[in-house]
């Protein structure tokens, strides 16, 4: 397994193991912007994307995994895990959000596991599904 950047000869991968992308073109288009913004990060195995993250500071300019997505075949096998521990690392020393609807509880699972806790909902991004937000706070400096 290895984790990098991804970079724009990515893009068609990293479409075709996203199952919003195959139904949704706009999926498309954001991940082309997320490639362009340097803010992409991607699982390989075997030389084959499996997964990808999207690390920001747009959320009131703090941290933020904007998206996590792991292809059908290489679910639960610990690729969402390591891409929240990759971010984590990345912004070690500072908080670090994200987000994932109240049904989505294998989410909220796995964010929990990596030790977020939740910070509050957001209401009426989807209909009858808020949004809930979750911190990882930054690991105390050992004395």
């Amino acid at each position: 397994m290895r984790i990098r950047p991804a970079v724009r000869n990515d893009h068609p991968a990293l479409c075709a193991i996203d199952n919003v992308a195959a139904v949704d073109p706009a999926r498309s288009d954001d991940i082309a912007g997320w490639i362009e913004q340097g803010c992409c990060h991607l699982v390989e195995i075997d030389g084959a994307v499996a997964a990808y993250g999207v690390l920001t500071r747009h959320f009131f300019g703090q941290a933020f995994i904007d998206m996590l997505m792991v292809g059908n075949a290489h679910r639960r096998q610990g690729l969402g895990a390591a891409l929240i521990a990759h971010f984590q690392a990345t912004c070690a020393g500072s908080k670090l959000f994200s987000s994932t609807n109240m049904s989505n509880r294998p989410m909220q699972d796995l964010l929990v596991k990596a030790g977020f806790r939740p910070s509050g909902y957001i209401d009426n991004l989807d209909e009858n599904d808020p949004e809930i937000v979750f911190c990882s706070l930054p690991k105390p400096i050992p004395a």
